[in-house]
């Protein structure tokens, strides 16, 4: 399996630049106001259209409005939308595009349904949760709560950093990683040394 790593959270051009250089798979953008990582639609359309071929554009919403999706998406032609709140499944399913669904998980989570609710997701991301924040907490969460037998791909969040993503993946086996408080400098802003370093200890624990 070739494991794909996302870094989320890009708000400058050349954290973009730094991140594609750096072999990510995916960048993500947040279009959620109380996350500090927020961007603008018009600063995310600048973004998505510096990306060059074959890394995927992802928009993170949080209980966002439809006509405000419709609007980042008509100024932003994003190749991927990741919900983080409250979102059905219809909700999720209602702008024709594919979506992962991110799941804040402690121990009451359960996965298996929410794989079996959410299954036209192309994945569920896995982040911890801690009450009141959506995502993008950087903290951890219990790793031995993923069931072995989810069927829906894993996309392994939360606390993750250059140091603990090997072992992560190793433990986990997800299909991808997804970082971004983990490769900063300060909030919304990265640290080019540190995903290079992320991306390659990533690639290579597989």
């Amino acid at each position: 399996m070739s494991l794909r790593v996302k870094i989320c959270g890009i708000t400058r051009l050349q954290d973009l630049h730094a991140a594609c250089d750096a072999g990510a798979d995916a960048v993500g953008f947040v279009f959620y106001e109380k996350s500090p990582r927020h961007v603008s639609v018009e600063a995310a359309a600048g973004l998505v259209r510096a990306l060059p071929p074959f890394v995927q554009s992802v928009g993170l919403f949080v209980n966002a409005g439809p006509a405000f999706i419709e609007r980042v998406l008509q100024a932003a032609p994003l190749d991927l939308l990741q919900f983080h709140g409250d979102e059905t499944p219809a909700d999720c399913m209602r702008f024709g595009r594919p979506y992962i669904k991110a799941v804040r998980v402690d121990g009451a989570t359960d996965l298996l349904k929410y794989a079996a609710d959410f299954d036209a997701a192309r994945g569920l991301l896995l982040d911890a949760f801690v009450p009141g924040v959506p995502g993008g907490t950087g903290e951890c969460f219990d790793w031995n709560l993923i069931p072995v037998n989810l069927p829906r791909p894993v996309i392994l969040s939360g606390g993750l950093t250059p140091d603990n993503v090997a072992e992560a993946i190793r433990h986990v086996r997800p299909w991808a990683v997804d970082v971004s408080s983990g490769v900063e400098i300060s909030k919304g802003i990265k640290d080019a040394h540190k995903i290079a370093r992320f991306i390659a200890n990533a690639k290579e624990a597989t």
